[in-house]
């Protein structure tokens, strides 16, 4: 019994606990009610009378020596817990970190932003909270257009002369206003109207305008313009078509459509069977809207265009209903990882 128990005194001395589980394993090994030592206690009883003081004075040294082991096994345990909690820094975000990606939305701007950037044009702002003069005076609304209608726009009810913009037009106001041809700009932003919410429709949407003005700028020139962007945005073969419309911005005005990028112009339910699908309106600048922003009608004309960013996501990604664009379902922004 002797030689067990110094067999077991030399086994304490190299145990190792990586964590409080594995220690308390250990404990129950050697110090639980039937661990080792316990065992050895039961068998203790069955030794002669004249060994029971040498075998006993051992058998608590060896328990004693278990002890003082797991104690200090645990100390070292709690001492490696405290470094490991200073060493955290409680101001990082929790891990794994789920990696985003740009919204729909934003991938397309950008890319309009950077084929008209290929074509010469500047980037242009403006405030999106804006008066009745850069949104509907400064481009020829007349003081009755159903667009100045409470329907249609957004007014602040202490200042009836402020609104939300309903397009950012207002943007190519605030830049013909300050600053002389030749101007060469895009307008990108948010713009809102009061209408009902639906697949199809919503009070705020994205949009992208173009103004061109300069000594003898033609309707060509818009044609070709549009012509290249929509062979950039879709496929080198998109043909398009321009149908006469009425803008009080523009004159001639026009809708711009492109050949169906579905079904090729053949018909589908997207093009509703015509093989042609709307995308813009855009127009020769009016000579009263250059008036009345300080540029000499005379002297310069120019072209403007105006898309929403939306129409083209949806063309391009076949999304059917607009409202998953504002909704901040995960879901349905990891689909768009792999256009980043």
């Amino acid at each position: 019994m002797i030689e067990k128990i110094q067999a077991v005194l030399n086994e304490i001395q190299s145990l190792t606990a990586k964590d409080e589980k594995e220690l308390e394993s250990l404990r129950i090994k050697y110090l639980g009610k039937k661990g080792i030592v316990n065992e050895m206690m039961a068998e203790f009883r069955s030794v002669p009378a004249e060994q029971k003081r040498a075998i006993g004075m051992q058998l608590n040294e060896l328990k004693n020596s278990l002890q003082e082991k797991i104690n200090g096994m645990r100390e070292e345990l709690s001492h490696q817990h405290e470094s490991e909690i200073e060493q955290l820094d409680l101001t990082r975000s929790p891990y794994p970190i789920r990696l985003g990606t740009r919204h729909p939305l934003s991938i397309v701007k950008n890319e309009i932003i950077d084929i008209f950037s290929r074509m010469g044009f500047l980037l242009a702002d403006g405030p999106e909270v804006e008066d009745d003069w850069h949104v509907f005076s400064s481009m020829n609304f007349a003081p009755d257009h159903p667009a100045r209608d409470m329907q249609d726009t957004f007014f602040i009810e202490q200042h009836p002369d402020i609104i939300l913009r309903t397009h950012t037009s207002s943007v190519q106001s605030r830049v013909m206003e300050s600053t002389q041809p030749p101007i060469k700009v895009i307008c990108p932003g948010r713009v809102y109207r009061n209408e009902a919410i639906s697949s199809r429709a919503h009070c705020f949407f994205h949009q992208v305008e173009g103004l061109y003005v300069d000594k003898d700028v033609t309707f060509a020139d818009l044609k070709q313009a549009l012509l290249t962007f929509s062979r950039e945005m879709f496929s080198a073969d998109t043909k398009i078509r321009l149908r006469p419309s009425y803008f009080p911005f523009t004159e001639p005005s026009a809708e711009m459509d492109i050949s169906c990028n579905i079904c090729g112009g053949k018909g589908c339910s997207l093009c509703k069977n015509t093989g042609w699908v709307e995308i813009l309106g855009c127009g020769m600048v009016d000579p009263n809207v250059l008036e009345a922003n300080g540029i000499d009608s005379k002297i310069y004309n120019g072209y403007a265009f105006g898309m929403g960013v939306e129409r083209i996501a949806n063309l391009k990604y076949q999304v059917k209903d607009l409202r998953l664009f504002s909704e901040n379902d995960v879901r349905f922004l990891d689909e768009f990882t792999a256009a980043n």
